[in-house]
């Protein structure tokens, strides 16, 4: 249950208030074993069962940093246009929550492993926006608490909590924008654009899968209003573990109207944190924000200095794989689309599908055709993502080539599909079990061509009198005396050949 906040319309709030925004973004990254401990991270395990002295701080119990961990950030680094540190070190973060065994939490302070990048975003209407990277550094997760007997899932009003430690100590690298300013009434729209094309880099980097909804990436939007003319930031306030694009642009658009609303009737933004609602859209009160000096920071001292190598680090920007903007510059350019076409395949994440089916043999524009009309719509009716689908980019590539060869049409390829999505087998096993293939056979077509011409002698006699257009509904009947399965053009052919008129 959420409380009413008041606000101000969002038009009013840019009329006298420019945004400024900080996004925060935690990655989890796909290593097998913990941070600083062998356990395993594997998603599913009967809680608490994968961990160790050392994940649940017990007296002792020395860590050893994950040497994946580390590439694995300095890969984010690079692809953020970051500098890569000559020498970084540990830190402890300490404070007191109960999912968090050790009463600290093992990060990075005031020397990050990357630092100073920047990531340009491309907005709805192709415009560029650059997002400057005030640093990535590397952290561990937290354990999971859940709370029992409330209303809200939350602590306030539980009757008790469950705490699982799995997850205390899965690698994370945090990355912390710099205060983004000069986004004016496009600020939510530049959040959501950002986090969507780092998540995109995250993934062609393959640290981790980056999936917002399991929490593999989660967003903290800070924001805050500075008067129209002035270049003093206003105070921030920070919503937390904002978990879908949509939300976060949503979040950011909902604290302008908030923050405005408080300003604007001369009252004081508290800084604090804050929990959005996907159900309302609003956000709630948290808890008042800590300052850096709260946490105690201190050097790590169970933990040696990381020290990466310049050839090394060179060696991996090397090896780096072409980022997600530049790929679809490529593509836009290789394929013959517009932007707009390009941001729907975004927004309906076909791009890696359609990339993928074209690999395995289709040629674009069938790929793309496939996959946003046929498939797209399979997925919006079963609420899954097109990649959750079962068909495979090789299936639909097998599907094109039996519409190329002619052994399909596109009526009989949409039954091919409908078939491999339910489990009947690959498209040829589909097509085999449900009869599918185009009747080639001359002779067949030939006998079904002369039986709708003696069926239909009125329509016979338009096409001998000139009227060529008429052709189409002999060729409907053929079609639907083969339940589908000619070769609609090859039909025409054979009608007019029959009725002895030329095409011209």
């Amino acid at each position: 249950m959420t409380t009413t906040t008041d606000l101000v319309s969002y038009e009013d709030a840019l009329a006298s208030y420019d945004p400024v925004m900080g996004l925060e973004v935690h990655v989890e990254l796909g290593t097998k074993t913990k941070m600083f401990c062998g356990c395993s991270t594997e998603l599913g395990a009967e809680p608490n069962s994968q961990t160790c002295p050392v994940c649940l701080g017990m007296p002792g119990a020395l860590p050893v940093v994950n040497a994946i961990g580390v590439e694995s950030a300095v890969r984010i680094g690079l692809a953020l246009n970051c500098e890569i540190a000559e020498w970084c070190r540990f830190a402890r973060k300490n404070y007191f929550y109960p999912d968090m065994p050790k009463n600290f939490q093992t990060s990075q302070y005031d020397e990050p492993i990357a630092f100073n990048g920047y990531l340009d975003v491309q907005l709805e209407d192709g415009e560029t926006f650059r997002v400057d990277i005030e640093r990535a550094h590397m952290e561990e997760d937290t354990g999971k608490s859940t709370h029992v007997g409330g209303a809200t899932g939350r602590i306030h009003g539980a009757s008790h909590s469950l705490l699982d430690y799995n997850r205390a100590g899965i690698p994370l690298i945090e990355i912390v924008t710099k205060p983004i300013v000069g986004a004016g009434e496009r600020a939510p729209e530049v959040a959501r654009a950002y986090v969507r094309e780092l998540r995109e880099v995250i993934r062609a980097l393959g640290v981790s899968e980056a999936r917002m909804e399991m929490g593999q990436m989660r967003c903290d939007v800070n924001l805050s209003l500075m008067p129209k003319g002035s270049d003093t930031f206003g105070t921030r306030s920070e919503t937390k573990n904002v978990n879908s694009l949509r939300s976060v642009e949503r979040a950011a658009r909902f604290e302008v109207m908030r923050h405005a609303a408080v300003l604007s009737s001369g009252g004081t933004i508290v800084q604090e944190t804050r929990h959005f609602h996907e159900d309302t859209g609003s956000t709630t009160s948290g808890r008042v924000k800590e300052e850096a000096e709260d946490y105690r920071y201190f050097p790590e001292p169970d933990l040696v200095p990381v020290a990466p190598a310049r050839d090394w680090v060179e060696g991996i920007r090397a090896a780096l794989p072409e980022m997600p903007l530049a790929r679809r510059t490529r593509l836009l350019a290789d394929w013959g689309i517009s932007g707009t076409d390009m941001q729907a395949i975004l927004n309906a994440g076909a791009l890696d599908p359609i990339v993928a089916t074209i690999e395995a043999g289709a040629d674009a524009a069938s790929a793309r055709k496939w996959w946003m009309g046929e498939l797209a719509r399979s997925a919006n009716e079963s609420g899954k993502a097109l990649d959750e689908l079962a068909i495979t980019p090789e299936q639909v590539a097998r599907v094109t080539a039996l519409v190329t060869s002619g052994d399909l049409n596109d009526k009989l390829a949409r039954q091919v599909i409908e078939g491999v999505l339910a489990g009947e087998g690959t498209p040829d096993e589909v097509v085999d079990k449900r009869g599918l293939k185009v009747v080639s056979d001359e002779g067949a077509l030939t006998t079904a061509v002369d039986e709708a011409i003696a069926g239909n002698p009125a329509i016979a006699d338009k096409i001998r009198g000139g009227k060529v257009a008429a052709a189409g509904a002999l060729v409907g009947a053929v079609m639907k005396a083969t339940r589908g399965q000619a070769d609609a053009a090859r039909v025409k052919e054979l009608i007019l050949e029959r009725l002895g008129v030329s095409e011209g």
